[in-house]
């Protein structure tokens, strides 16, 4: 009986192990927060998932959406000297998706003229067929 209590402990382990190891084929992250120290956060792990072969989808809502304005600033920070903005820009450029919630434009004095080149602007029911799917990590800040 301890043997088979064993197996089975060592078998539940192992797959276990196994499932969680094995990284998410996309990454999908959902930014509303105005806050540019998480901003850039969120860019730099997108950008580290990036650079280890992860595909990464970027949603900007709320005041976070404001990131994709093309005459948007956003300030500086250590180490790199760099900004969310130039993080974001760098995505962009290398192939990951960003777009701005759909109700983003609607709700602003901007529109999708006003949108860095390559973003677009999110279908909702798009989006939540996208988030159901099992490879998908979702990552909110």
């Amino acid at each position: 009986m301890n043997l088979l209590i064993i197996i089975i402990t060592t078998f539940f382990v192992a797959t276990t192990g196994l499932q969680t190891d094995q990284p998410a084929d996309d990454l999908f992250l959902i930014l509303s927060s105005d806050n540019a120290e998480t901003q850039m956060m969120a860019m730099v792990l997108a950008t580290q998932s990036f650079n280890q072969d992860v595909t990464v989808r970027i949603l900007l809502c709320g005041e976070a959406g404001d990131l994709a304005l093309k005459d948007s600033e956003s300030p500086n920070f250590k180490p790199a000297d760099r900004s969310p903005k130039d993080l974001l820009t760098g995505l962009l450029n290398r192939g990951a998706t960003v777009e701005v919630c759909g109700i983003y434009l609607p709700n602003r004095t901007v529109e999708e003229s006003d949108l860095m080149d390559g973003i677009g602007v999110a279908a909702p029911p798009e989006v939540a067929a996208y988030m159901k799917l099992a490879n998908v990590r979702l990552m909110t800040f």
